[in-house]
């Protein structure tokens, strides 16, 4: 999974746009629907394609938005796409109509397979199934998620109540994500002197990975952070990128961040924030905003401090 690519085929973006996937022309919509339904029928299932998920006879709905944003970003275009509609509706179905796994599950292989899992707040339902979860910054929340072989299964407080203390749960959680294997990491390099590094991997966790930066900074670049923290970013669920601030570098960092987050939460499978925050110790304060087809920055007074602080200290 690396950074820089050449990107897929795709429609001009002067053609109609899909109504509910823009990043789709209108052509390609009806293309991916189609192949939608059609991997369904081949499972025995007759679906209702609407704009943004299809229904079943039975009422049960599947989103496509995810789905969508895999096939869009896939570099071989559009050839790929039924095999990855084939892959990802098998693997649903199996999921739904297999043996639920806290019920088939011994308590110790739960607990090896359970993570924290930071996602979009505006991705969970309207329901208070998720209110046990803590807000690691603002629109984000950080739910616990068993890790399955063909599936990630986030854990609403209701099936959370026969496995034990949640504050324990999340303790073991933690500790599993520590001990998750580094797939990918790059480091980013500007003409203007500034870096930042980023951390990939197909695991639905990598970006989640935030929660326990202390760590992951020491393990990767051979040394901790400052009491100043970090730059980090979270564009989607495959991707971190940090900036250990201990200089003026902040600054173009910063910028470089904003325009990388916002770029790769765009159209992404598993979009968590275009935003770039200041994190120290845990708390992460957000420090870039979109504002209509850009970004804009947005420091507060103790970020300011801290940048005319490193300023001064290098003059």
């Amino acid at each position: 999974m690396g950074l820089f690519r050449r990107g897929p085929k795709r429609d001009s973006r002067d053609l109609a746009r899909d109504g509910e996937f823009s990043f789709f022309s209108e052509r390609e919509g009806g293309v991916f629907r189609s192949q939608v339904r059609q991997a369904f029928a081949e499972q025995g299932l007759e679906v209702t394609a609407y704009a943004g998920v299809v229904t079943d006879s039975s009422g049960r709905q599947f989103g496509l938005g995810n789905l969508a944003a895999v096939c869009h970003r896939d570099r071989r275009g559009e050839r790929a796409w039924p095999a990855l509609i084939r892959d990802h509706v098998g693997k649903v179905l199996r999921t739904m109509d297999g043996p639920q796994p806290l019920e088939v599950l011994s308590a110790d292989e739960i607990r090896a397979c359970l993570y924290p899992r930071v996602v979009a707040q505006e991705t969970l339902p309207a329901s208070d199934s998720f209110r046990y979860g803590r807000e690691p910054a603002p629109g984000l929340r950080e739910v616990l998620a068993l890790d399955l072989p063909e599936a990630v299964q986030m854990l609403s407080e209701d099936s959370l109540s026969d496995l034990g203390d949640v504050a324990e749960l999340r303790i073991r959680a933690m500790n599993n994500l520590r001990a998750l294997p580094v797939e990918g990491h790059e480091t980013v390099r500007r003409g203007d002197g500034s870096a930042f590094e980023v951390l990939l991997g197909d695991s639905f966790f990598t970006a989640s990975r935030v929660l326990v930066l202390d760590d992951l900074v020491q393990r990767l670049l051979g040394t901790g952070l400052t009491p100043d923290g970090a730059l980090v970013a979270v564009p989607f669920r495959h991707q971190l990128a940090f900036h250990r601030i201990q200089d003026a570098q902040v600054i173009p960092a910063l910028q470089a961040m904003a325009q990388f987050a916002a770029a790769g939460h765009e159209d992404a499978a598993g979009a968590i924030s275009p935003r770039v925050f200041w994190w120290r110790r845990g708390v992460m304060t957000p420090l870039s905003e979109p504002d209509g087809d850009g970004l804009r920055v947005v420091v507060d007074g103790e970020f300011q401090e801290l940048l005319e602080r490193l300023v001064q200290g290098e003059t």
